[in-house]
């Protein structure tokens, strides 16, 4: 298993301990109009879209609830992963050359990254991004730059606090408010 894959999969373990922690799945989240159900359903979904697109044969879900689906998405994945043609196939991606475990590394661990934050707050967990995935989240969010206020994923940015930590800062660029 390559080092993108691991990376993609270790994520995944992180939003996993998130998803078999929730147990209210209608409750509110910072995302807004979203419960914790929807949180996981954005997650799985654009997962999945991704992953057909790069030309996985995926059966469908379970209908089964917001947790049963997100295991079985995150068995397929590792399923298609474990296929290196597949995962290190080279195309060109929106932000330039890429492979579909690099994409799931990066940008999909970033979305990952930030909606388990999401996922905590509606469940009323404290969630503590790693140091990676701050990095990851603030690369990302460099990249995308206004892309991200614009198309809608995020609310405009926050005033983080005096002597806010990094992972309030990060938070605040996406309009969410840490604490």
């Amino acid at each position: 298993m390559s080092e993108l894959t691991e990376q993609y999969l270790a994520t995944c373990r992180r939003f996993t301990d998130v998803v078999d922690a929730v147990t209210d799945w209608s409750a509110p989240s910072p995302c807004e109009e979203w419960t914790a159900a929807d949180v996981v359903e954005h997650v799985v979904s654009g997962e999945q879209k991704f992953l057909r697109e790069q030309g996985a044969d995926l059966a469908e879900l379970p209908g089964d609830g917001p947790a049963e689906r997100w295991h079985a998405h995150v068995e397929q994945a590792g399923s298609v992963l474990a296929d290196e043609g597949f995962a290190r196939r080279e195309y060109d991606g929106f932000m330039g050359p890429t492979t579909p475990e690099k994409q799931l590394a990066s940008f999909y661990g970033f979305d990952q990254a930030v909606h388990r934050w999401d996922l905590g707050r509606a469940a009323g967990l404290d969630v503590e991004l790693t140091g990676a995935e701050l990095d990851s989240v603030e690369a990302n969010l460099d990249a995308l730059g206004d892309m991200l206020y614009t198309q809608g994923a995020c609310h405009d940015p926050l005033e983080a606090p005096d002597g806010a930590d990094r992972q309030t800062r990060l938070l605040a660029r996406m309009g969410r408010r840490a604490g």
